[in-house]
C-alpha cells in the first residue's frame, strides 16, 4: 500500500499535463500513487492520462463526467489508498 496519494484533478490542461505528471513522477520518494481524475476534459487529457497509467503502475486514472474541481477531488479521495493525501490544482 502506498504511503502517499497525490490527487490531480484534470480538465482542459492538455498543454501543461505532461509537465505536471513528469514533475510528480520524478521525485526521489517512490512509495506513492498518483491519481489523475479526468473530469470529463474535452481535449487530449484523457488519452495523456491513460498513456501514463500504461507506463507507470503508480498512476491511477479515473474518468468521470464533468462535475467541477471539488467533485474531481472527492472522486480521487474515494480511490486513494495512501495514508497521506496531497491535492494538486
Amino acid at each position: 500500500m502506498p504511503k502517499i496519494s497525490v490527487i490531480v484533478p484534470v480538465y482542459k490542461v492538455e498543454n501543461y499535463l505532461k509537465r505536471c505528471v513528469d514533475s510528480i513522477l520524478c521525485q526521489s520518494f517512490k512509495n506513492f500513487e498518483l491519481i489523475l481524475v479526468d473530469d470529463g476534459s474535452p481535449d487530449g487529457c484523457p488519452k495523456i492520462c491513460d498513456d501514463y497509467a500504461k507506463k507507470d503502475n503508480r498512476v491511477v486514472v479515473i474518468h468521470k463526467n464533468n462535475g467541477g474541481v471539488s467533485s474531481a477531488r472527492n472522486a480521487g479521495l474515494d480511490a486513494a489508498g495512501g495514508g497521506l493525501h496531497i491535492f494538486c490544482r
